[in-house]
């Protein structure tokens, strides 16, 4: 690859999301947002939104909370015929204080790494709309 091809979003986990007492927000969040990284990357490199065929090496390393925010990135690490390999983070940038109010929060001097994992999407031959040449 000549040039890193990257995505990355900035999303507010709101209170829908809590299913475990304590607003504690299920890791398969993090898989969703992947998803949403690698659509973007799909269509950076093929025209295309593709298909997020699965997940491997999947680490959740810290908890998160309705409240925070999460910035999750991804980047191609290996561009096949059909496939890119995609090395996903998620990290909080910001977190819900409830032991302070129900409203508070914290910017985070240094983001906490709450997840990784790397993940193949696919763009069929015939939807690629972009030379990978």
């Amino acid at each position: 690859m000549d040039q890193e091809i990257t995505s990355t979003i900035r999303v507010y986990i709101g209170a829908e999301k809590a299913h475990y007492g304590g607003h504690l927000v299920a890791g398969a969040t993090m898989m969703a947002l992947f998803g949403d990284v690698a659509t973007e990357i799909a269509i950076k490199t093929d025209g295309d939104e593709g298909l997020l065929a699965g997940y491997s090496n999947v680490e959740f390393l810290a908890p998160v909370y309705a409240g925070d925010f999460i910035e999750a990135t991804g980047r191609v690490v290996r561009i096949g015929n059909t496939s890119r390999t995609i090395e996903f983070e998620a990290r909080k940038v910001i977190t819900a204080r409830r032991d302070v109010n129900d409203s508070a929060a914290d910017e985070l001097a240094q983001p906490i790494v709450v997840c990784r994992a790397t993940g193949t999407t696919v763009v069929k031959r015939e939807f690629s709309r972009k030379s990978q040449a």
